[in-house]
């Protein structure tokens, strides 16, 4: 049973809630310094070039042009863009392989010169007085024709054609005895498309030197840290002279900021450094399009070897991703994509060969998700085609073949709870399971259908990875509580549910607890806000912080009352006594007292978290019209074992923003290049988002199944929402016509020629 708490589990209102919805809220793009410069980006028209000549006389010579930035008088420091070289430890190497401005260029957008200027009219102006002469290379666009013999080779150090970094291998047990005891053996390749973010705020930063060539940046970043050392690295500056912050909210973020934003930051200190002045660079929303990372698309290949009643013996998995011009994530997403894909389902003979390739497009990176979603589309998309021929219901063969707790895995954590059971229990109820394949009557040129996906996912980076968390928790004089963690606040609620465990742990009111955050000179080192880690780890290392306060305040009570420190609570802002209910002290008298005897309560957190699989089931009801090809989506259930939900509403808007970007992601979200490499999708405008028109009822259900390693037993939840959406409403578009699906999205035209070749009507 659940334990009642009288701060955790309750729906407080969120931190940034009145400042957003009054418009006083700052973001990068609101930041101004004085004497501030703005700084614009002359990017490359071509998909792959090398730089002849760059002449920038000119643009020096216009009136308000303070400094004009190339590869010339930068930093010739390799670098990534993501944060993995910042956490990645031996024997795993990190691939480095961006300069600020490079002499090649490898997309189109790739960064060839920036101008800081007194206007940002006036730095638009100079970029077209740059004259640049470039010699045009062979391009190639597709991660398959990328590793063939006669393709360009983009970077020189890859050991393998165009693959940054290792391939994945995963491995368990024996494959060829798996494949040989099934009765049936079954392989699928799926396609996926690119995804953007899309989220509001644009990549930007801010970027000042001081007179003793510190460096400040103020920027849009999920991992102010990381940022820091990466920035101190291409510069060549002492960590201890680099601080970067955020200003504080960030814009949202879903992946694409994890390290940098982009180059926003590298380049505003550039710039900066170049003019002696402040430097404020904020991309425009086609830059961010087009330069900054998106979700990897690719191909995933799934080989499953089955007994006739429904149990698997055998599974392979291979994932090839477009990685785009530099590694990014490259080289952890199709390790994610693997380990998820292999740790759902219990299967006794496994493998996962994965990697990614260098292409002539944008950058590929971290979104919400991580390769997992890439990777369920394909994996629950055959475990409906694996139910139907061997004539057993979708939910149920799920069932018999679901990761309990105990089974041996894949994954180097055990698992220690689960609730997909109970989720795909609630969630079958709640969209009414038994209700699919009886949904149409008649000759409606509108069917619908019912279809589902399971998924899983992590609640923290992996443990390989160097991920640590810190915080520190100070009483102040009165008995109130200030905490200090290196996370940012991008909009998901982290900040008000770390607040609400530092205020359970100590006994206090929730408005009695003051946090900083995003700030690398006034908290201790953070990884950041990533892989569903904020509240799992974050939360780990804050409720570490807020119980070494509390033992320091219970020790100086039970010397100041004369009692044992175990006899001592803190409830309601009071120490009490177990034994004797007249023993009381304020905790605002404690401080004091110890203020006057020379102490402060401070709490350090510093912990290694562990990880723990949130679980998920998802159920779709769809209805496709045969005239148009256009899918509906009528109703989608996304049920999620959180372990804990710390503020249930925070809980809520997150599942329920992860199913609406997963309704993207299968039906209108794509991004297209046409024969020059130029993205097609470059504004919002172009790029066909999911609409509050779009959006129809979305139910979430939350269940509980409390893990032994997580904050008051809570799990990750931010990006669990989205993983199954595109097996769930593919599985019902099949169920509603008859067709499978191998590519999404699923757009009106795709439909409607497939409706069209199976003649459906």
């Amino acid at each position: 049973m659940n334990k009642e708490y009288s701060v955790v589990g309750k729906n407080i209102v969120k931190l940034d809630s009145i400042e957003k919805a009054t418009g006083a809220a700052t973001f990068t793009c609101d930041f101004k310094l004085p004497n501030m410069l703005y700084g614009k980006v002359l990017r490359s028209p071509h998909p792959h070039a090398r730089i002849v000549s760059i002449d920038t006389s000119k643009a020096e010579a216009l009136p308000g042009v303070k400094a004009v930035a190339t590869y010339k008088n930068t930093s010739r420091v390799l670098f990534n863009t993501s944060a993995t070289a910042t956490f990645t430890i031996p024997p795993l190497v990190p691939v480095v392989d961006q300069y600020i401005f490079d002499s090649v260029v490898r997309y189109v957008g790739d960064e060839v010169a920036a101008v800081a200027a007194v206007s940002k009219r006036i730095a638009e102006e100079a970029l077209k007085l740059i004259e640049v002469e470039y010699e045009v290379l062979e391009p190639v666009y597709d991660p398959l024709e990328a590793m063939k013999e006669g393709a360009p080779i983009l970077h020189s150090h890859t050991e393998s054609k165009n693959v940054p970094g290792e391939k994945i291998h995963i491995e368990m047990g024996d494959l060829d005895r798996g494949f040989a005891e099934a009765d049936r053996v079954y392989e699928h390749t799926f396609k996926l498309p690119v995804q953007k973010q899309a989220q509001l705020e644009t990549q930007g930063a801010v970027a000042k030197i001081g007179v003793d060539g510190s460096i400040t940046v103020w920027s849009t970043t999920q991992t102010p840290h990381p940022t820091k050392r990466i920035i101190g690295s291409i510069f060549n500056v002492p960590y201890s002279k680099v601080r970067v912050l955020n200003p504080p909210y960030i814009g949202g973020g879903f992946g694409v900021r994890i390290g940098l934003s982009a180059k926003a930051e590298p380049i505003a200190v550039a710039l900066a450094l170049l003019s002696k002045q402040p430097v404020k660079v904020v991309y425009d929303r086609k830059e961010d399009f087009i330069a900054s990372d998106t979700r990897h698309g690719g191909y995933v290949t799934v080989k499953t070897g089955v007994k006739n009643d429904g149990t698997f013996t055998a599974r392979k998995l291979e994932g090839i991703l477009n990685g785009g011009a530099y590694c990014s994530w490259s080289t952890e997403a199709p390790g994610v994509l693997g380990a998820m894909g292999l740790s759902l389902y219990y299967c006794p003979n496994q493998m996962y060969d994965g990697h990614s390739v260098y292409t002539n497009t944008t950058p590929a990176g971290a979104m919400r998700g991580f390769g997992n979603p890439q990777a369920m589309f394909a994996i629950d998309s055959q475990m409906d085609i694996i139910a139907e021929d061997l004539n057993i219901d979708p939910l149920e063969i799920r069932r018999k073949n679901i990761m309990r707790v105990g089974q041996p895995w894949v994954l180097p954590y055990p698992c220690l709870s689960s609730g997909l059971e109970e989720c795909m229990d609630k969630g079958a109820a709640t969209i009414g399971w038994d209700r699919r394949g009886k949904l149409n009557a008649g000759n409606s040129k509108k069917r619908r259908g019912i279809g589902m996906g399971i998924g899983t996912h992590v609640s923290n980076a992996w443990p390989f990875c160097g991920d640590y968390s810190n915080a520190y928790v100070t009483i102040q004089q009165d008995g109130s509580v200030h905490l200090a963690s290196g996370i940012p606040d991008m909009g998901t609620g982290n900040t008000t549910a770390l607040k609400q465990m530092v205020a359970e742990t100590l006994g206090v009111e929730f408005d009695n607890v003051r946090i900083t955050y995003g700030d690398t000179e006034s908290t201790p080192f953070e990884i950041g806000s990533h892989a569903s880690r904020t509240c799992y780890a974050s939360g780990t290392a804050v409720v570490a912080a807020a119980n070494d306060a509390r033992d320091k305040v219970l020790a100086f009570a039970a010397k100041t009352l004369g009692t044992a420190k175990e006899d001592l609570d803190i409830l309601d802002a009071a120490i009490c006594s177990s034994s004797n209910p007249e023993m009381k002290m304020a905790l605002s008298d404690a401080a004091l007292k110890a203020h006057e005897q020379g102490q402060q309560f401070i709490g350090v957190g510093s912990i290694i978290p562990q990880n723990a699989p949130p679980y998920l089931a998802q159920f779709a009801e769809v209805e496709v019209d045969l005239e148009t090809g256009k899918v509906k989506v009528v109703k989608l259930v996304g049920a999620n074992d959180v372990g804990k939900a710390i503020n249930p509403l925070v809980v809520e808007g997150q599942l329920e923003g992860g199913l609406a970007m997963g309704i993207g992601y299968t039906l209108t979200e794509e991004i297209k290049y046409d024969s020059k490499g130029r993205q097609l999708n470059t504004s919002f405008e172009k790029y066909v988002l999911p609409t509050a028109m779009d959006i129809t009822e979305l139910q979430t259900i939350i269940v509980e199944a409390n893990d032994p390693t997580g904050p008051f037993g809570a799990k990750g939840v931010g990006e669990t929402g989205l993983v199954a959406t595109a097996p769930a409403i593919a599985n019902a578009v099949y169920d509603a016509i008859g067709i499978r699906f191998f590519e999404i999205p699923l757009t009106e035209e795709r439909v409607y020629r497939a409706i069209k070749k199976e003649g459906i009507e």
